[in-house]
């Protein structure tokens, strides 16, 4: 049965740099049955995070899994109102740059994509020119690959993934030696 601290595994595994302030956003697939219910997980976690800048949100669900995305409300706010963020958003039919607009239809976005959209890269915090270049080449020709692929900036990308994966180690520690995801959570 899914329980609380089962998804709080899931928060620590893959959202520990957004928790610790140093990206946007990160999102993960949660297994869905009869006995796990995200949306009671979602609700419970975006009232204890609230108060730090984090919310969680389903964009897609299925009768398998939900995908979860973990962000911090301030610094997606920051990058929706960047004028290339704009400008790639308006290709994709984001009609304002209001939050709450854009995320529903990023979800609309999901739910009706056979694929992630290209744009999710704005969303997840990752460089713009990056978010470019995966859209101008269809995902391929990237210089390198790691937490998202890298189209210029090789060296930055580098040092970015790597302080990620050491939050990540550092996080998991923590949690393991008792510390709460509230606790673990910067407020920014």
């Amino acid at each position: 049965m899914g329980t609380m601290d089962e998804f709080a595994q899931f928060l620590i595994r893959h959202c520990s740099p957004t928790l610790a302030g140093l990206k946007t956003g990160n999102l993960f697939a949660y297994p869905v049955d009869e006995s796990k219910d995200p949306e009671t997980f979602i609700r419970l976690w975006n009232k204890e995070l609230e108060e730090k800048g984090i919310q969680l949100r389903i964009l897609r669900k299925s009768e398998r899994k939900a995908l979860i995305y973990v962000y911090r409300v301030s610094r997606l706010q920051n990058v929706l109102q960047e004028e290339k963020a704009e400008q790639i958003l308006k290709k994709y039919g984001y009609a304002g740059m209001n939050t709450e607009e854009c995320m529903q239809h990023l979800s609309l976005r999901c739910e009706n994509f056979s694929c992630f959209p290209h744009e999710i890269g704005l969303f997840l915090g990752y460089p713009i020119h990056d978010v470019e270049g995966f859209i101008e080449y269809g995902g391929k020709n990237c210089r390198m690959c790691g937490c998202w692929k890298v189209y210029c900036e090789e060296e930055s990308a580098k040092r970015t993934f790597a302080l990620y994966e050491k939050c990540r180690r550092i996080y998991s520690r923590l949690f393991l030696q008792g510390k709460s995801i509230r606790q673990l959570t910067v407020s920014l």
